[in-house]
């Protein structure tokens, strides 16, 4: 097979790089990269421990003269979204990831990179396999399940981790480090729908694509559209111009991404063709220029299918097209402490249509608990009203911001000698492992970094060649000045 990567500096975090991506990371999916590591692990002769979940842990000795320093955990996850192009006939559990050299960024063929967070996964291999990198003692904690509800650091056995510092490789902005970060919850509902004979003529299903979608956290601030909240505008709008019986329903992939596809199929009279025919266009038209300059690529595909025999009932519909009209959807506060960031927000990322239910998952995040807990209850109310089950899945904590933190300041320090700039430090709205590592390890020393990183959590996700190259040299010097 091509080594895609081959040349490329610094050579150990590339190639370790591109054999992951040949491993099939989806989340929950992890099995098969937790073997490569003990395996890895095994060649070098290093102490491994792997977990029930796939967590690995691998753990490497002082190197001489460095014997009394500060134990220091590398920390990030194996597992990776998995979203391709809408068009793209891809298997991510068989396939490799078609990698592509663009200039300063390595990028793919329509799918996501992985580098969310497999280069987190790649510096710390290659660390753990140098032979001239002076550091103290090393802990390399590989966590499974990061994507969909942090279930790998939820398991984790503090028994099998200990350390002084912690340095979470999964931020994505260079000349930044993070130091505190946002909790969340994914907040579930489902409606119990009702279905009835069909007695509409003519059937139809309706596609909305082209939307960027993005990060549900990093992203969620940057207005671009979520397919499902427009797909409950069309339902509202097919109720105020004619008859319609919906029949299927569905949409979005991934829990924490804005869904960027959504579609239904459904049943109407010979008479409204013609309206709706008219009406979709104007709907596209009205939904770009909402959007225009973040996401005017959005288009609305209605095709014509046999028409539905069982649709839901009236009511049915109109609850459904409520509850996505209702959803909290995009940024809910902003900080008042730090310009720029956003403190709570609700994602509706995942619509899916079972037998009995339709079910809604969202992404509530937010840096104060008393918010997330605020939207939470709105949840609760709009399944009150519409006769839901509403529950909570993977509540995870937020992590606050450390007044003291050595390894903050020496990490400033190091930065400003190698770069001659200033090492930013801020907060993230999104979920890192750093909160519950809190709670498994202690409240130990703890920052997170790492290289640009562009469109994570879309098939346009990208990774600068050159900032991994300069975080990991970054990296190696702090782990060798930390006697």
């Amino acid at each position: 097979m091509e080594n895609v990567l081959k040349g490329l500096q610094p050579e150990s975090v590339f190639k370790n790089f591109e054999a992951l991506t040949r491993i099939p990371r989806e989340s929950g999916n992890e099995g098969e990269v937790a073997e490569y590591l003990v395996t890895f692990a095994k060649n070098l002769g290093l102490e491994v421990i792997k977990e029930e979940s796939n967590n690995i842990i691998i753990k490497k000795p002082a190197t001489p003269g460095y014997e009394n320093g500060p134990t220091v955990i590398l920390q990030g996850h194996t597992d990776m979204v998995c979203v391709k192009n809408d068009d793209l006939e891809f298997d991510f559990n068989s396939q490799p990831i078609p990698l592509v050299i663009d200039g300063d960024f390595i990028k793919t063929k329509g799918t996501t990179l992985g580098a969310d967070n497999g280069i987190a996964v790649a510096m710390a291999m290659s660390i753990l396999e140098s032979t001239t990198l002076e550091h103290p003692a090393l802990v390399a904690l590989f966590t499974v399940a990061e994507e969909t509800g942090m279930d790998g650091v939820v398991s984790l056995n503090p028994d099998n981790v200990k350390g002084d510092i912690l340095i979470n490789i999964d931020s994505e902005e260079e000349g930044t480090l993070l130091a505190s970060c946002a909790g969340g919850v994914n907040n579930i509902i489902e409606y119990p729908y009702e279905t009835q004979k069909a007695t509409c003529t003519e059937g139809f299903k309706l596609v909305i694509q082209g939307l960027n979608g993005g990060h549900s956290g990093i992203e969620i601030n940057k207005n671009r559209a979520n397919a499902l909240k427009l797909l409950g505008r069309v339902l509202k709008s097919f109720e105020n111009h004619f008859k319609f019986e919906l029949a299927h329903i569905s949409g979005g992939e991934k829990m924490n991404a804005i869904a960027k596809r959504a579609e239904m199929t459904f049943g109407v009279r010979a008479s409204d063709v013609e309206t709706l025919e008219q009406l979709v266009p104007l709907l596209k038209e009205m939904f770009v220029n909402e959007v225009l300059a973040t996401d005017g690529g959005i288009d609305l595909v209605l095709t014509e299918v046999e028409a539905p025999k069982v649709v839901m009932t009236e009511k049915s519909a109109k609850d459904i097209a409520n509850i996505l009209r209702l959803t909290p959807f995009g940024v809910e506060t902003m900080s008042g402490g730090i310009a720029g960031l956003v403190e709570s927000s609700s994602n509706l990322g995942v619509l899916e249509q079972t037998d009995t239910v339709v079910k809604f998952t969202n992404a509530v995040r937010s840096s104060v608990k008393s918010l997330k807990f605020e939207i939470n209850e709105r949840f609760a109310i709009i399944s009150e009203m519409t006769g839901s089950k509403n529950y909570l899945v993977a509540d995870y904590p937020e992590w606050q911001f450390k007044l003291d933190s050595p390894i903050r300041e020496l990490m400033k320090t190091v930065y400003g000698e190698m770069f001659d700039a200033e090492l930013k430090v801020d907060a993230i709205h999104a979920g890192l492992e750093c909160g519950f590592l809190k709670e498994k390890v202690g409240d130990i020393d703890m920052i997170s970094l790492g290289p640009n990183l562009f469109d994570v959590h879309t098939p346009f996700e990208k990774l600068s060649i050159s900032s991994t190259k300069r975080v990991y040299e970054f990296l190696c010097e702090v782990l060798k000045r930390l006697k």
